[in-house]
């Protein structure tokens, strides 16, 4: 009857979040993103219950046939959504909480090879857009969005939005946010950028003087090449006008 029940509510999540789902019925039989779901919540119990070998064996079944790779020691919240679920994987130490919406391609993933906790911890009311990599120990934060394509290797505040490689927040309590140092992005090619940045504002400042004067006539030079332009335009057109040029 739980089971049973968790059916109902997942459904009824969909229903709410996706605009294109048009009945039960239709999310029922339509929707692989959800049977993945509720074979992981057999596989979960199989994998508590010490049947490694049949929760893993149950669990690539599910990923046969719905191209979503759970595996069975994750653990799932309620109401999780996995949209269109193609490609998604979720490993063996991460956790999901509740409400969290998932698109295809999304990547829970852990790093290096050792062992304990070493996948991510996405906490409730979470979006991730397709494509989207998280990867290692970092915890998303309630309320958080994490853009397509984007690769988490860093804890993510509540309330957040990030996007980039590596991804980087954008968006925190609903307001902007502006990144004045290029390091904070977090980019390989920010020492680089920061670099070039600095030798160009040195040898401006070393030309300076004598780049003012240098631009002062150049335009001097554009303005009467425009006079110029202006003037014979007006003869062509007086010419023109008196029946000459016909």
């Amino acid at each position: 009857m739980l089971l049973i029940s968790h059916i109902r509510e997942d459904i009824d999540s969909v229903l709410e979040r996706d605009p294109a789902a048009r009945s039960r019925l239709e999310v029922f039989l339509c929707y692989p993103g959800l049977w993945a779901v509720w074979i992981h919540r057999i596989s979960h119990v199989l994998w508590n219950a010490k049947l490694r070998l049949l929760a893993r064996l149950l669990s690539q079944v599910a990923r046969f046939f719905t191209c979503v790779d759970i595996h069975p020691g994750a653990r799932l919240g309620r109401r999780l959504f996995i949209d269109h679920a193609m490609g998604v994987v979720i490993g063996e130490t991460a956790i999901v909480g509740n409400d969290v919406t998932l698109y295809q391609g999304v990547t829970l993933g852990g790093t290096g090879k050792g062992h304990g906790k070493r996948h991510p911890t996405v906490c409730d009311n979470v979006f991730i857009g397709n494509n989207a990599n998280l990867l290692g120990d970092v915890t998303i934060g309630e309320n958080s969005r994490v853009g397509a394509g984007s690769v988490v290797l860093s804890d993510v505040p509540p309330n957040s939005t990030v996007v980039g490689v590596p991804a980087h927040i954008v968006y925190r309590n609903g307001e902007r946010v502006l990144i004045l140092d290029p390091h904070d992005i977090k980019d390989p090619l920010s020492d680089a950028l920061i670099a070039l940045s600095a030798r160009v504002e040195e040898m401006e400042a070393k030309l300076g003087g004598q780049a003012q004067p240098a631009e002062a006539e150049q335009f001097t030079a554009e303005e009467a090449e425009r006079a110029a332009y202006r003037k014979k335009l007006d003869e062509m057109r007086q010419y023109v006008s008196m029946g000459e040029g016909i």
